[in-house]
């Protein structure tokens, strides 16, 4: 069974979901939520809670969080290579496709970035256009230069421009 809950941050209401002992899912305006779940904190979600609201504030730059997406195995490969982009830089597509030897897959690999449902936690943020351009976040780009904006500058992410979820 998966249980989840919803918590205010500086981004809006942010859900997160667990099942057996690891994350599933962190949803916000349109990310990935779970199809169904039981409204029920749990010490994991309160710790990932946590984590976020430290990462928001600019305290954290890592999560230290049970992970378990659900996808298939290119998405699983996409979500793991994201997880080594680190904190403060980005990656375009093209070199996410070639980083999991699929040099030609640069659109199925902006498909399974749009598909993340661990977003901030798996951070398919940091993944930006060739051109260097910000395309595509489900949070949406302003959130996006917000959180990229964050990783190069620190200090807290303001609580203006909250994105609606729920």
């Amino acid at each position: 069974m998966i249980h989840g809950f919803y918590y205010e941050t500086p981004i809006g209401r942010v859900g997160i979901a667990e099942e057996n002992g690891a994350l599933t899912n962190v949803f916000f305006g349109n990310t990935v939520r779970p199809d169904v779940f039981d409204m029920e904190e749990s010490p994991l979600l309160k710790r990932a809670a946590a984590q976020i609201s430290q990462y928001l504030a600019g305290r954290r730059r890592d999560f230290d969080l049970p992970l378990s997406p659900q996808g298939t195995l290119f998405q699983l490969a996409v979500w793991t290579a994201l997880q080594t982009i680190p904190y403060g830089q980005t990656r375009s597509y093209a070199q996410i496709a070639a980083q999991i030897d699929k040099p030609a897959a640069s659109r199925a690999v902006g498909r399974a970035n749009a598909l993340n449902p661990l977003s901030l936690l798996v951070p398919c943020h940091r993944v930006i256009g060739a051109a260097g351009d910000l395309v595509g976040y489900a949070g949406g780009l302003a959130l996006k230069r917000r959180l990229l904006a964050l990783e190069r500058e620190g200090g807290p992410i303001a609580a203006q421009g909250v994105t609606e979820a729920g």
